[in-house]
């Protein structure tokens, strides 16, 4: 593992990158005792601190693990796809938020991949799956559901639906895009949506799901693509129109 203190990047970043490709690469292994901080500062040639942040780095990501005493120190650890979902959370959101991502895009790619799943969860989703997409729905459905909470049901109803499909590579990448698409679309949407043709909608899917029926499935998610573009193209218009009549003299 090597460094290059000529670069401008951070050291204790390097250190961290260093490590992380060892472990991805395989030569420190799931459970692997990393040397120690002094063996660390004694290799990259820089202080305990520096050292002491690029491990810091690497357990934020979940890459590492402590433990105290005398068998302890930092171990390679054993990543599995349900610790890994709120990194992936926190990266779409803040690529989101961060970045001139138009609704449209958002909107295409999220319901793209959903729409994936459909035909998988249709074959593979559990009682379970279905229990909480059912349970959702009649959330959804009940009278002075606030916003934030509809937005939350929106959310656990779709992520059992990709969850359903039974694939963790597909639900880890979906964690993203429906956790942070979904809040966003939720944010611009909630004026001028109809809660009756959401759950409509999304009883149309749940029924789909159920009957194992993969192509109604798939229409169901396209109607509310559609629906949800068509939203968010009255709600920019009706923003237009008023930031046009506060320019006009």
């Amino acid at each position: 593992m090597k460094i290059d203190p000529r670069s401008s990047a951070d050291l204790s970043a390097q250190i961290a990158n260093a490590i992380r490709d060892a472990i991805v690469s395989g030569d420190l292994i799931v459970d692997e005792r990393l040397p120690s901080e002094a063996e660390l500062v004694e290799q990259f040639q820089v202080s305990r601190p520096t050292v002491r942040e690029a491990l810091k780095r690497l357990a934020a990501q979940s890459l590492i693990r402590t433990q105290r005493g005398a068998a302890g120190g930092a171990f390679v650890n054993r990543l599995n796809f349900e610790d890994a979902y709120s990194q992936q959370i926190t990266t779409s959101t803040l690529l989101l938020s961060m970045n001139a991502v138009s609704f449209d895009t958002a909107c295409e790619a999220r319901f793209a991949l959903e729409r994936a799943c459909a035909p998988l969860s249709a074959e593979r989703r559990t009682p379970d799956h279905l229990a909480t997409m059912r349970a959702e729905i009649v959330r959804q459905a009940q009278p002075g559901l606030t916003d934030e909470a509809f937005c939350a049901s929106d959310v656990a109803f779709h992520r059992a639906l990709v969850d359903g499909a039974g694939n963790p590579v597909l639900s880890y990448q979906l964690a993203g895009a429906v956790e942070a698409m979904q809040p966003l679309m939720n944010m611009i949407t909630f004026t001028a949506r109809s809660r009756e043709e959401i759950v409509a909608l999304h009883t149309r899917l749940a029924d789909a799901i159920e009957a194992g029926d993969a192509p109604t499935a798939d229409n169901a998610l396209a109607a509310l693509d559609s629906y949800t573009r068509e939203l968010a193209g009255n709600v920019f218009a009706a923003r237009e129109r008023r930031n046009q009549q506060a320019d006009t003299p």
